[in-house]
């Protein structure tokens, strides 16, 4: 079996992004362990269930001018990640009330229900229910 496991998202502090992930968008902190270098392995993951097995992300803390300038921007400022739910609209109004950002309403297209939000940094995400 072969799967796409991590992608990383650069960010400014890991505790902030913690909350963040965790409190504003629902994911559960996967794994939070200390590395030699003073840096962590943060791994944040939509709770997607008994024995689901999805992408996770790796939060890593930006190092240097280069890393810090692409916080928020990670994906030229085009919807670089997307957020499956079967309850759009439970999240949708779970997130807003969690202060998180959306920058459409909801539409309905023939893939489905989707709308476009921002994370803590301003990463664009599609909050998504595909079209049964």
């Amino acid at each position: 079996m072969r799967r796409l496991a991590l992608v990383t998202l650069v960010v400014d502090d890991y505790d902030e992004a913690i909350r963040h992930y965790t409190e504003a968008l629902g994911f559960r902190l996967a794994e939070d362990s200390p590395r030699p270098d003073g840096s962590r392995w943060v791994v944040v993951e939509p709770d997607a269930g008994a024995g689901a097995t999805g992408t996770a992300l790796l939060l890593a803390r930006a190092e240097g001018d280069t890393q810090r300038s692409r916080i928020g921007d990670q994906t030229g400022g085009r919807v670089g990640f997307f957020l499956y739910t079967d309850d759009f609209a439970g999240d949708h109004a779970r997130m807003l009330a969690a202060g998180v950002t959306f920058v459409e309403k909801p539409r309905y297209e023939p893939y489905g229900t989707v709308a476009v939000f921002q994370d803590l940094y301003g990463n664009r995400w599609d909050l998504l229910q595909p079209a049964r």
